[in-house]
């Protein structure tokens, strides 16, 4: 049976604890593991930030979808 994949509904978190989340929700996971989350505008300098705070060879960032009213986008964590 696959695994489910979590998906963090971010649009209705307060704009100063949206990253907070996803960072958290990022550190929690294991290498190979992924998440969802759902935006209401492209969360594209969070994907930066993550990159800068990780590194580039240690995220993925996918678009499930992209607008123009929900943003989704598979997050991973691709090393250590």
């Amino acid at each position: 049976m696959p695994a489910t994949i979590e998906e963090i509904d971010v649009r209705n978190i307060s704009p100063h604890e949206k990253h907070a989340t996803v960072f958290d929700e990022y550190d929690k996971l294991r290498v190979g593991e992924t998440f969802i989350i759902i935006n209401d505008h492209d969360p594209k300098p969070l994907g930066y930030q993550l990159a800068v705070m990780h590194g580039e060879d240690n995220l993925s960032w996918k678009y499930l979808e992209k607008g123009p009213k929900v943003w989704k986008v598979l997050i991973g964590k691709t090393a250590k």
